[in-house]
């Protein structure tokens, strides 16, 4: 669906190009959306949105919003007629390939294009990842001397997983209280496209899928490319809220749970053991198939006993299939990941795996196996800085902005923050032109429930979060002193 005219996807687009730029806001207006008229986002004919709707998106006045459409049509590139409003001109295709298709836009989509789009000048506090390890560079070395004449003599295909990886995948489950045999298991590319091969395998155009609200942005449009309808749940403080769940399953007879129980993003609660239990009988008995994301697993601040994966306690009929990485904990640039699964699920998850890219990079996998045996070690020392990172923001909020208020998480990399009576996602166009980027409620949970939220991670160095929250300080008395649009003038 097209939803160029919609001010709130047009602003997650332009925002950034709004900072760091020279010249008036309104000229930076224009030139951002300038940079996207006759492309495949604002293709020729596509209707740009009302002056005064995209200035409330954009935090600006309707003044400014006004001037940079005067600038664009006076540059040819947009037109405007009574009764249709202003419009991509015709001209503004020359000189443009339309070879590029477009991406569907979604909610976690904006997320994702700023990831490629990259920083620049601004603290993207978009995704929460700490650098890698010092071990990926000597295991790196270790396994060019030993094992890489071995590794470049094998074929390199394994849809399903190097051996030794899903041997080494199916101890660390083991080990974490869920019994598992190599041949449980499938190696992917880290875990969103475990999610995303799950997606392919279970949900129909119409079906629904049931999933924790608020949750992962990306969520929602891997189930929306593949026709799902997503119904949210609320959580308390153990997890996904039973009753409410039970009557999920009973109205909308999902294909699917996705759940998030080890420290869920983005509010990172632990769901409670009964809980998980309860769930995964919920699920057999209404012939729903579980997905769990323990991606964020390795952020365990403060140290409590996590327990087993949700399908320790599955009943034997239930189908449970659980994803974990070591994007998190060792490096987010070492794309591995994996699912774990019964073993006829596992044979059907390899087919699609196989179809997708004939299997992860050998070399990356040969890496891992190395570096998992290490993992309790390696998410000890993380939990260590995720929890001196937590205090310190904690501090700092505290102090800069004593209005917001936030519930301490159990673990995982970020704060659920709510901001008193604020639009967070009007208030995020404000911090970004302050020069830091935050993820607004609305992208976590489209109902509008969490409207008034904001995520904050903390897996940054004290002073980049230091230099966070100085900003957003900043754009918080902005915004309270002068509200979100009207008056402010055109600069």
């Amino acid at each position: 669906m097209d939803r160029s005219g919609d001010p709130d996807v047009l602003a997650d687009l332009i925002g950034r190009r709004l900072t760091g730029q020279p010249g008036g806001l309104y000229r930076r207006l224009a030139d951002s959306i300038a940079a996207l008229v006759g492309s495949a986002e604002l293709p020729v004919g596509a209707r740009l949105p009302a002056e005064r709707r995209l200035a409330d998106a954009l935090a600006v006045s309707r003044s400014t919003v006004v001037a940079a459409y005067d600038e664009l049509r006076a540059r040819g590139l947009v037109e405007s007629r009574r009764g249709s409003g202003t419009t991509v001109a015709r001209s503004a295709s020359r000189g443009r390939s339309t070879a590029d298709r477009r991406i569907p836009t979604g909610y976690g989509e904006s997320l994702f294009h700023r990831i490629a789009v990259g920083p620049g000048d601004v603290i993207a506090m978009t995704y929460a990842v700490d650098p890698g390890i010092p071990e990926v560079a000597a295991e790196l070395a270790d396994l060019a001397k030993d094992e890489l004449p071995l590794l470049l003599q094998d074929v390199g295909y394994h849809p399903r997983g190097l051996g030794v990886l899903r041997e080494r995948v199916a101890e660390h489950f083991t080990d974490g209280g869920l019994p598992t045999s190599a041949d449980e298991v499938v190696v992917t590319s880290g875990a969103h496209q475990a999610i995303a091969l799950v997606t392919q395998m279970y949900l129909r155009s119409g079906a629904a899928v049931v999933i924790e609200q608020p949750s992962w942005p990306g969520c929602f449009d891997l189930f929306g490319a593949a026709g799902g309808r997503v119904v949210g749940v609320p959580l308390d403080d153990a997890g996904i809220r039973p009753d409410l769940l039970e009557a999920a399953f009973r109205e909308h007879h999902p294909a699917m749970l996705f759940v998030m129980p080890t420290f869920h993003n983005p509010t990172g609660r632990l769901m409670a053991t009964a809980r998980r239990r309860q769930v995964a009988e919920l699920a057999a008995k209404y012939g729903v198939v579980v997905v769990e994301d323990n991606a964020y697993s390795a952020w365990d601040p403060a140290g409590p006993d996590i327990p087993p994966p949700l399908a320790a306690f599955a009943p034997k009929n239930a189908e449970v299939l659980t994803i974990g990485s070591v994007s998190k904990a060792v490096w987010g640039g070492l794309r591995i990941g994996w699912i774990r699964a019964p073993r006829p699920l596992a044979e059907r998850l390899a087919r699609h795996k196989a179809l997708a890219d004939l299997g992860s990079p050998i070399i990356d996998q040969a890496l891992t196996a190395r570096l998992l045996p290490k993992l309790p070690e390696v998410t000890a020392e993380r939990a260590r800085l995720a929890t001196a990172r937590r205090a310190y923001v904690g501090r700092l909020l505290a102090e800069r902005l004593p209005e917001w208020s936030w519930v301490e998480p159990d673990g995982g990399s970020a704060l659920w923050i709510r901001l008193p009576d604020t639009d967070a996602r009007v208030f995020a166009q404000i911090a970004l032109r302050h020069g830091v980027e935050v993820v607004a409620g609305r992208a976590m949970d489209p109902t509008g429930e969490h409207d008034g939220h904001l995520r904050i991670p903390f897996a940054y160095p004290e002073r980049v979060l230091d230099d966070a929250v100085d900003r957003l300080a900043g754009a918080w008395h902005e915004f309270r002193r002068h509200g979100p649009a009207p008056g402010v003038p055109v600069v």
